[in-house]
């Protein structure tokens, strides 16, 4: 493998091409992809273009190459960034952030979990029990995240839904001693309703097709995906997701991350009763609205362990407040509906921000004593959902491009307009690059 990685194909880093235009730097990028070099360096900047379908070069062989090499010695990777990352934070002792940038479907999501087992990897590996109990959780985590925060869309079939920030702590030897995520627009419209040939988050599919007879029975479900209103459009998709092997990888990497039983079991009646909110019509008797089938409202008071009159009550009517007065103010049949599916959303995003706090509680830095063992530093790895453009654009989607043009913006300042101010400084000659 090593032998092959030597051989180079166009210009492995953009800044040494000979003239830079658009048609030149699509060419020698489309070379280099062809033949099989997905990463190309721009100066300390690694332009990937995603294959997909899975490279042998993130294996133990590929991380020893990388491990302690300054950055262009060795052909351009993640890895490569990864390192230089790690070695700047604890030759500094500063903190320093990785920033993961691109349209929907490029492949950040896989970058960051190549990134997080590269530092796994090389932070004194088997030396210390913690160490590599903190290394083991940060890594479980991202399958638990990725099952209720992604979903397949038209461009990915593991798309993140939400935007993720994670700090990786480490001691003054440079060993991971903890972690907390950030997260951030949790898409939770895609609760309710998803584009054509989309499908909802992961864990509705995981749990009805991974999850046991008896799991399925407790929760009053069935397997059919088609069965449900919420998640039936994009029930019969095929792609290359294996929802039912899923289901057992996210179940033990919960268990080992430190989840009790009866907070999965917690976790899967929150989804059944989503499901069960999804399949519930509203009727009109004159001009009053009722509950098409009294059988559904019984079984999500049982999951939410409350009384089905309290269920009733909250799909049936809205609290209003009048001066000192507080009133309940009947909903009409589309009040109800709407009011039916918000709640279902809210429901799946405090379930989502429980699960990230859950794991935040497990991986959060203890008993490190800063007077002892000097400051903790860390490494940022920012990974957030991509460009996206359809057909029908909706408050998401503008939420969404929004934060990747303050995220490219911030890009341009660091590299264009403090690199060029610097020079200025310095009294170096160059031709001024201009930016919008």
């Amino acid at each position: 493998m090593a032998e092959q990685e030597s051989l180079e194909f166009g210009k492995a880093d953009f800044v040494l091409m000979d003239t830079v235009s658009m048609p030149e730097f699509m060419a020698n990028l489309k070379l280099r992809f062809e033949k099989g070099r997905i990463y190309t360096f721009i100066g300390e900047v690694v332009v990937s273009v995603n294959p997909y379908k899975l490279l042998n070069i993130y294996g133990r062989d590929t991380i020893e190459q990388y491990k302690g090499r300054e950055l262009y010695e060795r052909p351009p990777h993640l890895f490569a960034i990864a390192d230089a990352a790690y070695k700047a934070m604890k030759r500094r002792s500063k903190d320093t952030c990785i920033v993961i940038s691109g349209e929907s479907g490029a492949g950040k999501t896989e970058a960051s979990k190549y990134i997080m087992q590269y530092i796994a990897a090389i932070t004194n590996p088997g030396q210390r029990a913690e160490v590599e109990r903190v290394k083991n959780m940060l890594l479980k985590s991202n399958c638990v995240l990725e099952a209720f925060g992604n979903a397949k869309t038209n461009r990915n079939d593991n798309s993140s839904r939400f935007g993720k920030y994670m700090d990786i702590n480490f001691d003054f030897k440079g060993d991971p001693i903890g972690g907390h995520i950030n997260n951030y627009l949790l898409e939770k419209s895609r609760v309710i309703v998803q584009q054509p040939g989309e499908r909802s988050f992961h864990s509705f599919y995981q749990l009805l097709q991974g999850g046991s007879e008896q799991i399925l029975r407790s929760l009053h479900l069935q397997k059919s995906l088609s069965s449900y209103n919420y998640i039936h459009v994009g029930a019969q998709l095929k792609s290359s997701i294996n929802d039912a092997a899923d289901f057992k990888v996210v179940a033990d990497a919960m268990k080992v991350i430190g989840f009790k039983p009866e907070e999965i079991q917690t976790v899967y009646k929150i989804l059944a009763t989503i499901l069960h909110l999804g399949n519930l019509k509203f009727v009109v008797d004159g001009d009053t609205p009722l509950i098409e089938n009294d059988k559904v409202v019984s079984i999500i008071a049982e999951l939410l362990s409350t009384k089905t009159d309290m269920v009733e009550k909250a799909l049936l009517y809205r609290t209003v407040a009048t001066g000192r007065d507080i009133i309940d103010k009947q909903h009409t049949e589309q009040e109800a509906s709407y009011g039916r599916d918000a709640f279902a959303k809210a429901i799946y995003e405090r379930l989502f921000c429980w699960i990230v706090t859950r794991i935040n509680d497990i991986i959060e830095v203890k008993n490190y004593d800063t007077t002892i063992h000097g400051k903790n530093t860390v490494i940022g790895v920012l990974d957030i959902y991509g460009f996206e453009i359809f057909d029908n654009n909706s408050f998401e989607q503008f939420c969404i491009n929004y934060c990747n043009e303050k995220l490219q913006q911030l890009f341009i300042q660091l590299v264009l307009k403090q690199e060029q101010e610097e020079y200025q400084r310095e009294g170096i000659p160059w031709k001024h690059v201009g930016f919008l």
